[in-house]
């Protein structure tokens, strides 16, 4: 039987608490074992999973988003390259696609991703003395704040790194994706199709680890704007970008790579399998 996409969720939510720990206080902790020890004795089991409503919510949405707005956007490529409608692509346009697509998904994603960061970062936040101990730290309360301090643009902080994330981001995402299905096709001497659940859910983890190692030092940076930006205001993108080369080094901006590859591998095949699974059951049932 598939692997529920929300199972893989659920169980892969401390991991993204602990990358988001480490990418913002990357010298509270030696590594992840150490932020996950540290977590569990400080605030126990619940501090892994603090942020798990918007970062579901957000998961939901970005996916929603992105894969309706990928098929719209294979379309778009289609209509630029002068290609007939429904004519395959090849994998470099089904990642041009997929790039078009993730801008459409950020705008979805960031607001979301603000409130989950700073939930998750809220227990380091109070430590280091950046804002006062003591307050409770729910969705609500985290909402309450950025409406009273920012309005409803203070939701959008950090968007610009989302996009610069996202772009690169998703072209190799999707592109890594075709690329390893039309590996494993080739070599099985079959269709993209017909490579079976084992090599589809491999081309997923394959593509999310693919994004990753080239998006993480982006990420990190959107990670520190919308978590420190509790404390007051942040500087943008590259200042924040050149501040943490010049004092931290290069070697801080893959703080916490660990846990996301670890995470990226089952939930991304997962993705890729419900994705396809759902795709083909709505091209029967269109075709019926």
């Amino acid at each position: 039987k598939p692997v529920h996409p929300v199972f893989v969720f659920l169980n892969g939510q401390p991991f993204d608490t602990a990358k988001v720990k480490m990418q913002t206080f990357p010298t509270m902790y030696r590594g992840f074992i150490h932020c996950f020890i540290s977590t569990f004795r400080q605030v126990g089991l619940r501090g892994l999973y603090k942020g798990t409503t918007p970062a579901l919510i957000a998961n939901i949405a970005e996916n929603a988003v992105l894969f309706l707005s990928y098929g719209l956007c294979q379309d778009a490529v289609r209509f630029m390259s002068r290609m007939d409608k429904g004519a395959d692509l090849s994998d470099l346009q089904k990642a041009s696609a997929g790039s078009l697509a993730s801008i459409f998904s950020a705008m979805a994603l960031c607001p979301t991703e603000l409130v989950k960061c700073r939930l998750q970062a809220m227990h380091e936040m109070e430590a280091s003395g950046k804002v006062a101990r003591g307050q409770k730290s729910t969705v609500w309360t985290v909402v309450k704040t950025v409406l009273k301090t920012d309005g409803p643009l203070g939701f959008y902080q950090g968007l610009t790194s989302t996009f610069v994330r996202e772009l690169p981001g998703y072209f190799c995402f999707f592109g890594a994706y075709e690329w390893c299905r039309s590996t494993f096709a080739r070599h099985m001497g079959t269709s993209k199709d017909g490579i079976g659940i084992l090599p589809l859910m491999f081309s997923g983890g394959f593509a999310g680890g693919c994004l990753w190692l080239v998006v993480y030092p982006i990420d990190c940076i959107k990670s520190r704007i919308q978590v420190y930006s509790l404390a007051g205001r942040q500087e943008g993108f590259i200042k924040t970008f050149m501040g943490v080369i010049r004092t931290e080094g290069f070697t801080a901006l893959y703080s916490g790579l660990t846990p996301t590859m670890v995470r990226t591998f089952p939930a991304n095949g997962a993705l890729f399998l419900a994705y396809e699974f759902s795709r083909k059951l709505m091209m029967d049932a269109a075709g019926a």
